[in-house]
């Protein structure tokens, strides 16, 4: 069947993981309607304007303009697609467990004439799709959650690991509709349950959150003892059992995903009267670790009032404008109050930081951020910063002292261009001028 005669596919919601799903599905030769309630958002699309930073989507949003339609009409969406993806968010709600009423709403707007498949992306605790089935029994339920990286999406996308998909027996029609459009793409097909297909995604996260808060402790040791956690975790990755992937000691996991996924598997264990102990020791250790900074910052300038710290860094890694739980958040407002003046620069993400770090001031180049500081922090590992004139930086600041948040500068070289240089779980501190 040709692409002209296959029904279009319908995104609901046109967030980050919703205008990648739509772009993505449309390069794929299908027609896609995708639906939003922001009508600034879609009139912006409509006009080919993205304001998400996501390498390559602007260029695939372009090249397949005349099949990716978009709307405030749910109507419009009902009466044309059959196959219904959700991509709505679903932050954390006051007591911490997934916030589900975007997901409600849509279920509320829904027919319930058996014509539909609802296709969940969105990340939803277990028992969700057994609750929507319950009160929509004509509409078939799948479970396919998303597991894209900030950064590389539509990579991820196109060239998955593994596509999720989850459905009742009373489903399997539809769960094999959704795993034939994912087919070309070649990742593996885990077919499962729904409950199953949900704990998935919550499970994945926090253990990659999990091993992202071991090496940090690691590195914390590290210090302790004289070791280098780049070698140990070098030589920890070479283990088959292991693998080298999350093995990079910094100043904490953010996002949009980690942290959220932690506290509702957490919280959903202990809401079924099961206490998630590693779980906690995860979030607290990912916690300290951001303030930790501060102790080093402390360590060398005595005191931190009235010194100047530049902020390299603000998204919560590179290749995005995300500034959802970066650390840079917590570390500019434990500076603050700490007595020190922050000032910052980020390559993309310097409007979000604008309305989110109040008080810090965002500089328009990384050279301004740097004249006249006491110390700079490398919070997120962008490319550009490698590149930086880091002799001429030491010689502009008032103390060329550094912290490498990420471990991503090379500490020869920066000792050698005069700098008081620390990293994460890396021993020898001091420059060469010492």
């Amino acid at each position: 069947m040709s692409s002209n005669e296959r029904a279009p596919i319908g995104v609901i919601g046109v967030g980050w993981v919703g205008l990648v799903t739509a772009a993505c599905f449309a390069e794929l030769g299908h027609e896609v309607i995708a639906r939003d309630v922001v009508e600034e958002k879609v009139e912006s699309l409509r006009r080919g304007e993205v304001t998400i930073h996501e390498p390559g989507l602007v260029d695939l949003i372009a090249r397949n303009s005349d099949r990716l339609h978009f709307t405030t009409d749910m109507a419009e969406l009902l009466n044309r697609a059959r196959l219904l993806f959700v991509c709505v968010d679903t932050p954390p709600s006051y007591s911490g467990d997934a916030d589900l009423s975007r997901v409600r709403s849509v279920m509320a707007d829904i027919k319930d004439d058996g014509d539909h498949v609802l296709v969940m992306k969105s990340t939803v605790p277990p028992g969700t799709g057994e609750t929507i089935r319950r009160d929509l029994p004509g509409l078939a339920y799948v479970s396919c959650p998303e597991f894209l990286k900030e950064g590389s999406a539509v990579e991820d996308f196109m060239h998955p690991d593994r596509v999720v998909i989850g459905a009742s027996d009373r489903d399997q029609a539809a769960a094999r509709e959704v795993a034939d459009l994912y087919r070309p793409l070649g990742g593996e097909l885990v077919m499962t349950d729904t409950s199953s297909s949900e704990m998935i995604k919550l499970a994945s996260n926090a253990y990659l959150s999990t091993r992202i808060s071991f090496i940090n402790e690691i590195a914390n040791v590290c210090e302790e003892v004289g070791a280098d956690v780049t070698e140990v975790a070098r030589g920890m990755g070479l283990d088959q059992r292991i693998g080298p992937q999350f093995l990079r000691p910094g100043i904490g996991f953010g996002g949009s995903c980690f942290p959220k996924d932690v506290n509702a598997l957490k919280l959903l264990a202990g809401n079924s009267g099961y206490h998630f102990q590693l779980l906690n020791a995860v979030i607290e250790v990912n916690e300290l670790q951001k303030r930790r900074v501060v102790s080093k910052l402390v360590r060398h300038l005595d005191s931190l009032v009235g010194k100047r710290v530049a902020l390299l860094g603000l998204a919560f890694k590179p290749d995005t404008d995300d500034m959802r739980e970066a650390s840079s958040l917590v570390l500019s407002a434990r500076l603050r109050g700490e007595g020190a003046e922050v000032v910052a620069y980020d390559p993309v993400a310097r409007e979000n930081a604008r309305t989110l770090l109040p008080g810090v001031e965002v500089m328009v180049t990384a050279e301004q951020a740097l004249e006249g500081a006491d110390a700079v922090v490398l919070v997120t590992e962008w490319p550009e910063f490698r590149d930086l004139d880091w002799a001429g930086a030491a010689a502009s600041m008032r103390r060329p002292l550094i912290i490498d948040g990420r471990n991503f500068l090379d500490a020869d070289a920066m000792r050698q261009a005069g700098f008081t240089y620390e990293g994460i779980g890396r021993p020898g501190v001091g420059t060469e001028r010492e």
